[in-house]
């Protein structure tokens, strides 16, 4: 049975340890479900007073200032910390799913000897056992070191693959989901398999449909005059000189611009806006997950760039924010 680990004795710990009074939660989707039983434990063990945030939770750059600005201590669950944050404390809910059984699969699939390991923060800590398994069978694993965004080796943000640009012939993934082994195909140009510790199956990532999708969408906003240019106000999402040189060269091209400040993007935020379409430069899920949602094209700055004929169709991929910073460049 796969389940994820909240640590709760570390919790209860540090709520003691530092006299906390006002203890706020934080969870993404998938572990909401949990915070009502968190919540009860933490108040039955220490006494103090729990806070939890209602707030969609999508990444440890979605960060809920306001209910952290209301307690001593907010624990942030599901994520890997990508910076220190005062009175944040990430609980990283690694997975018990046994990793073998899927690896097993994966292995029948493999072509090539040289292997790139990738995971989530749920499974990070399975690549070494992935790779001592893989081993055994004449395999040669590299687990890359990615950039000052990324806290472990190995691991793969939504918005972020830099630990998958590694020499080698194939990936795999192990975790479950489309969007990050989709994300690290488009990112390196190379096969990935994805063993699915969840569902005990392996298969391969296919962007295919993820592309025709995207190419869709460019093909909307090509002939289209308004932009605007989107820019999160999330801190670790922000990224405004991006914005500002995207909506410079809009403007090079007689094309109308404008930048818009959100704090949520959501279709119903941009239907208050009569622009033809727009760019996206906060999350970079937010134009993929949400394509359906949204009535008018949202591209990501590298499709933006597409339509401006800046860049060549072929060298599509996914948007990234790389780096010790978030004002990240689109090539």
């Amino acid at each position: 049975m796969n389940s994820f680990d909240l640590d709760m004795e570390r919790v209860i710990s540090i709520i003691e340890k530092r006299g906390a009074q006002r203890v706020g939660l934080q969870f993404p989707g998938g572990l909401k479900l949990r915070g009502l039983t968190v919540a009860n434990e933490i108040q039955e063990k220490t006494g103090a007073v729990v806070y939890i945030s209602g707030n969609p939770c999508y990444g440890a750059c979605d960060v809920d200032y306001a209910l952290r600005d209301c307690v001593d201590i907010l624990f942030h669950f599901g994520h890997a910390e990508i910076e220190p944050l005062e009175k944040v404390v990430f609980i990283e809910a690694r997975s018990n799913a046994e990793v073998i059984p899927a690896l097993e699969q994966a292995l029948k699939m493999l072509k090539g000897n040289s292997i790139g390991l990738v995971a989530t923060v749920q499974h990070v800590h399975k690549l070494n056992e992935a790779r001592d398994f893989l081993t055994k069978y004449g395999k040669r694993c590299v687990i890359g070191k990615g950039d000052s965004r990324i806290k472990y080796d190995g691991q793969v943000l939504g918005c972020n693959f830099s630990a998958a640009r590694v020499n080698v012939d194939e990936f795999i993934y192990v975790g479950s989901g489309d969007f990050h082994p989709l994300g690290v195909a488009l990112a390196t140009g190379k096969r990935v398999i994805v063993a699915d510790p969840t569902l005990n199956e392996a298969r391969e990532a296919n962007p295919e449909q993820i592309l025709r999708q995207r190419h869709a969408v460019i093909a909307k906003a090509l002939d289209v005059n308004s932009f605007g240019i989107l820019v999160g106000t999330k801190k670790l999402q922000m990224r405004l000189s991006l914005a500002e040189k995207l909506c410079q060269k809009a403007k090079k091209k007689h094309l109308d611009a404008h930048i818009i400040f959100m704090n949520e993007i959501t279709s119903g935020q941009l239907t208050q806006f009569r622009v033809d379409a727009f760019v996206d430069t906060a999350c970079p899920r937010i134009a993929i997950d949400d394509v359906a949602l949204f009535k008018k094209p949202v591209l990501s700055p590298i499709e933006f760039e597409i339509v401006l004929g800046e860049r060549d169709w072929s060298k599509i991929k996914f948007d990234e924010i790389l780096g010790g910073c978030n004002e990240e460049k689109t090539t």
